[in-house]
């Protein structure tokens, strides 16, 4: 079996879907697998009109966790990001995004629950919930332990619900200063293009990139 082991970059896509069950349970498990070979870099290349459904970001997360501190991990927008795609892109060590993309997350909706005391046992014949719509809803737990691991970048309870564009990223230190970066493009004698950083392109983290290496599809 033929590795890439210790290579400079492997590009990784993930599309992001709504229903895409099927399609994140075999992305996971090759995410694994490109993880395992120790890249220097990957790169998640995070593209679509849906999103990471809450419950699959926190694999996905859990997964990227658990990557050796070897590999460094960079995430790239080319899409609007929405709640559980948000966090997979927070997580990465370095961050890119389209120009004129925007990160959204909603809040969470859940029950609250009584409170109760320690005389309180389960098997009493009085239950808290009297119907259906009471009940605690699982996607509205992952969606709330999203936002928990949103909050650690960002403040949840001021910009849930709201379009947060490049420019506000930038100010909260997620993606760094284009002028600086252009600056140090030019110090390492790299070619710059003036367009580079022209509304709509992506916004870059870095000045150096290594080459890079498609994971396989």
């Amino acid at each position: 079996m033929i590795t890439n082991y210790g290579q400079e970059l492997l590009r990784f896509p993930l599309n992001l879907l709504y229903n895409g069950n099927n399609y994140y349970l075999e992305r996971v498990a090759k995410l694994e697998d490109a993880l395992g070979d120790v890249p220097k870099h990957l790169q998640l290349d995070l593209m679509g009109d849906g999103e990471i459904d809450a419950d699959w970001a926190l694999v996905i997360r859990d997964v990227l966790m658990q990557r050796s501190a070897e590999t460094k991990l960079i995430t790239s927008g080319r899409s609007t990001l929405k709640n559980g795609s948000a966090l997979v892109w927070l997580l990465g060590d370095r961050r890119l995004i389209r120009g004129d993309a925007k990160v959204f997350f909603r809040r969470a909706t859940l029950v609250e629950e009584a409170d109760i005391g320690l005389e309180k046992v389960w098997n009493d014949c009085i239950m808290q919930y009297c119907d259906s719509y009471s009940e605690a809803d699982p996607e509205e737990a992952s969606q709330a332990q999203v936002l928990h691991y949103i909050n650690e970048f960002l403040p949840v309870r001021e910009l849930a619900g709201r379009m947060i564009d490049a420019r506000t990223l930038r100010q909260f230190g997620l993606v760094e200063n284009e002028k600086l970066d252009h600056f140090l493009a030019t110090a390492f004698g790299q070619p710059t293009d003036p367009d580079a950083y022209a509304p709509g392109n992506t916004v870059a983290t870095k000045s150096k990139m290594p080459a890079s290496t498609p994971a396989q599809q």
